[in-house]
């Protein structure tokens, strides 16, 4: 079988999957909280013919080797974890992180996850919930059914106004979570993140402090994706598969002529 058959073979599979990883940026274009992912290639292992260095003569070296690349496979996809632009929404319990730091969220099994979506509710006791799947917040946070106001400050303090009360009462205060390696960090949907042995183990300190980012109430922080990188990226590598295709036709072309030729 002729070689340029596989190594093209893998451009489709490495193109192909590039293209998902970029149809899913572009799915989330609108997550709040969403980091894009890109796609890291490597070449594959080299048939080495001729090594440099080699002696041609008694006094001479070749100043190159002769080495076939077998083509590229995909090692892996890396979060980018760039500032996405904020939105004010003027909602209180809407929160977003100017800077580093991740939510911590409490899963049902008792795990703890990590997330920039910074959409809270209450729900029927008075805990701050993340609003899609109703996971509480870490440190819990409750607020009293007789508040009639709720600010949460740049360093993460929770204070209500309750009726018939002269001055705000403070209920909790919120803490981020940071890690050595955000990059390692496992998404897992529902726009959380879990701790791997490659993320490092997280640190948890006050908004505004430590290089944690600040807290800002009544906004969001809307998905990094940029749509017109993500089309031009989309036409790349949509190009990138053409060309591997070309290649696979081309060599069919080629043994078709041999076949019919002898």
């Amino acid at each position: 079988m002729h070689p340029a058959l596989w190594i093209s073979k893998t451009g489709l599979d490495a193109m192909q999957t590039d293209i998902s990883i970029i149809s899913n940026n572009l799915a989330n274009a609108s997550t709040i909280g969403y980091k894009k992912s890109r796609a890291v290639f490597e070449d594959l292992l080299y048939q080495n013919i001729r090594q440099p260095g080699t002696q041609s003569s008694q006094n001479t070296t070749l100043p190159s080797g002769l080495m076939v690349g077998t083509g590229v496979k995909m090692t892996g996809t890396q979060k980018s974890f760039n500032q996405g632009t904020l939105q004010v929404t003027d909602n209180a319990l809407d929160l977003a992180i100017n800077g580093r730091g991740f939510f911590e969220i409490l899963l049902p099994d008792g795990t703890s996850a990590y997330s920039r979506n910074g959409q809270f509710a209450l729900d029927d006791t008075g805990q701050m919930v993340t609003g899609g799947s109703g996971y509480v917040m870490q440190p819990a946070i409750t607020i009293p059914n007789d508040a009639t106001s709720v600010t949460i400050g740049n360093d993460g303090a929770v204070s209500v106004t309750q009726s018939g009360a002269s001055a705000p009462t403070i209920v909790g205060n919120i803490q981020l979570v940071d890690f050595v390696n955000p990059l390692g960090l496992q998404p897992t949907g529902e726009n959380l993140y879990l701790e791997t042995g490659s993320s490092g183990t997280p640190t948890t300190g006050n908004p505004g402090l430590s290089g944690l980012g600040a807290l800002l109430s009544g906004a969001l922080e809307s998905s990094n994706v940029s749509v017109v990188e993500e089309l031009v990226g989309l036409i790349e590598s949509q190009r990138a598969y053409e060309m591997n295709a070309k290649v696979i036709s081309a060599v069919d072309d080629m043994l078709s002529y041999v076949n019919q030729a002898l």
